[in-house]
C-alpha cells in the first residue's frame, strides 16, 4: 500500500496497523514522503484519533527512527520532566538543575514553541552563546559531567519527530491526544530514562482546553510510558492563566534565575516543588511525595541549583552572566475597577508572536528581547488606572499589542475564587 492510500484509509476512519504506520513515518525521514501528504495525514490524524494500539505503534516507529540514548548501567538513574506546553511555563529550567542536585542525571531533550506557547529551547537561546544543538555525544558529556542538559533533538535522535514538530505546528494539529504522545514519549523513551514526571495542563492556554481531554492525554502519556517500561506519572494542572508572571524568552529565562534564588512568583515555585517531589519519589530519593516536596522546597531555599544552572549554561557554551536584552518595558493599566474573573490566556500567547517573539511560520528568527509581564491573577481584585500588565516591546509593538492583552483579561463586578494550580494526579496501571 502507498502513502496515499494509507492516508486516505486514516481519513475515512480506518485503523491502520503497525506497517502502514512505519511506511509513513519511515517514507517521511528519508524524504520519500513529501510535506503535504504528511499535512493530509496528520490532519486526518486530528480528526479521526488513533486507537491505542495505533498510537504505541507511532510511538515506537518514531522512537526508532533514530538513536536512542545508552548509558552505564551502575550510574546514576537518569529522569526527566516533560510539560505539554502553556503560557510562562518555564519550569524546565528551574527544575532540571534541581534534579541534578539530587544526584540524578536529566538528559532534557525540548522542543521549540508550538502554536501560542513558548519554547524551552527559545527561551535557553536568549542567553548568549547558549547551544541547544548538542550533538547525542556531546549531550551525553554534559549529563554525565554536570548532572543535567537541556538540547533540541538531533538529526540522529528521533528524526521523526523532528520533521513532525514543526509540520504540527504549522498545520493545527497540534492539540492531538496520539500526535502528542507519539510526540512527547518517543523523545523521551529516546533518552534511556529511569523515571519520567509528566505536566499536562488544561484550560485557555492550554492545548488540552478541558479537564477531560487533559486526563486522557495524560492517561494516554502515563501508559505509554509504562508500557516501554519507565516509571511514568502526570500531573494536571490549570493553565487558565500564565505560570508566573513573565511571558516571553528573556524574560522568562530572568524569572527562571530568580526563582532559583529563591525569589520567585509563588506559583512557579508550588509547580516546581510538586513535580520534582513526584519525580524524586518515582526515583527512589525520598521514600514519599511530602518528604520529595521538602527535599526540592530546601533546595530551592539554599540556592544550590541557581550554582548548578550555571555550570550547565558554561558546559552549553553560554554566559549566564552576560546581559540578556530585555526591550522597554510599557505600564497597561486597567480601564475599570472588579475583580479579575478570566484570563484568555492563549491570547496573551499571540500577543508574544505579533510582538516577534514566537513563530508564525516555520523558520522565523525570534526577537527574545520581547515579553509581557502580568501583574495580576484570576480573583484578584483591582482598582482604576491599576497597573495590570508591562509589555516588554518597542513603541509600534507595544501599542497594537495593548489592546490584545486588555481584551484578554477580563475583568467583572463579582468576586471570584482563585483556580487550584494542582488539579490531580494521573497513575495509570501497568497495561496487560
Amino acid at each position: 500500500m502507498n502513502a496515499a492510500l494509507i492516508i486516505e484509509k486514516k481519513r475515512d476512519g480506518g485503523e491502520l496497523n503497525s506497517a502502514e504506520i512505519g511506511l509513513l513515518i519511515e517514507g517521511y525521514v528519508k524524504g520519500d514522503i513529501p510535506d503535504y501528504q504528511m499535512a493530509a495525514w496528520a490532519m486526518a490524524v486530528f480528526i479521526r484519533g488513533m486507537t491505542v494500539s495505533e498510537t504505541a505503534a507511532l510511538t515506537e516507529h518514531m522512537l526508532y527512527s533514530g538513536v536512542t540514548l545508552s548509558w552505564p548501567e551502575d550510574g546514576p538513574l537518569k529522569v526527566d520532566k516533560h510539560s505539554t506546553g502553556g503560557i510562562g511555563d518555564k519550569v524546565s529550567l528551574v527544575l532540571a538543575p534541581l534534579m541534578a542536585c539530587c544526584d540524578l542525571h536529566v538528559p532534557m531533550i525540548s522542543g521549540r514553541g508550538l502554536g501560542a506557547t513558548g519554547g524551552t529551547l527559545d527561551k535557553l537561546e536568549s542567553i548568549p552563546g547558549f547551544r541547544t544543538d548538542l550533538s547525542v555525544a556531546e549531550m551525553q558529556q554534559v549529563a554525565e559531567k554536570v548532572g543535567c542538559v537541556i538540547t533540541g533533538a538531533t538529526p540522529d535522535l528521533v528524526p521523526a519527530d523532528q520533521r513532525l514538530y514543526g509540520l504540527r505546528d504549522v498545520t493545527a494539529t497540534v492539540p492531538s491526544i496520539p500526535l502528542i504522545t507519539a510526540s512527547i514519549m518517543s523523545k523521551k523513551l529516546a533518552q534511556g530514562l529511569h523515571a519520567l514526571v509528566l505536566d499536562v495542563k488544561y484550560g485557555s492556554g492550554a492545548f488540552m482546553k478541558s479537564l477531560d481531554d487533559a486526563r486522557a492525554l495524560a492517561e494516554s502519556l502515563v501508559a505509554t510510558g509504562q508500557r516501554m517500561g519507565v516509571e511514568t506519572t502526570a500531573l494536571v494542572t490549570d493553565m487558565n492563566q500564565p505560570l508566573g508572571r513573565m511571558v516571553g524568552n528573556a524574560v522568562e529565562v530572568n524569572e527562571s534565575v530568580a526563582a532559583l534564588r529563591d525569589e520567585g512568583p509563588p506559583d512557579l515555585r508550588e509547580i516546581t516543588v510538586a513535580l520534582g517531589g513526584e519525580l524524586i519519589t518515582l526515583a527512589k530519593v525520598e521514600p514519599t511525595f511530602e518528604s520529595g516536596k521538602r527535599r526540592i522546597s530546601d533546595l530551592l531555599s539554599s540556592g544550590q541549583g541557581l550554582a548548578k544552572f550555571q555550570e550547565m549554561v558554561a558546559a552549553q557554551g553560554g554566559d549566564l552572566d552576560a546581559q540578556r536584552h530585555v526591550s522597554p518595558a510599557h505600564v497597561i493599566e486597567s480601564p475599570v475597577a472588579g475583580y479579575v474573573h478570566s484570563m484568555q490566556a492563549e491570547q496573551l500567547g499571540h500577543a508574544i508572536i505579533e510582538l516577534g517573539g514566537g513563530r508564525k511560520k516555520m523558520g522565523d528568527t525570534l526577537d527574545h528581547s520581547t515579553g509581557l509581564e502580568i501583574l495580576v491573577q484570576i480573583g484578584e481584585k483591582i482598582e482604576v488606572g491599576q497597573p495590570i500588565a508591562r509589555l516588554f516591546a518597542s513603541n509600534r509593538a507595544a501599542s497594537t499589542a495593548t489592546a490584545s492583552v486588555l481584551s484578554a483579561i477580563e475583568i467583572g463586578h463579582a468576586p471570584v475564587e482563585p483556580h487550584p494550580l494542582l488539579i490531580e494526579y494521573v497513575n495509570t496501571p501497568n497495561p496487560s
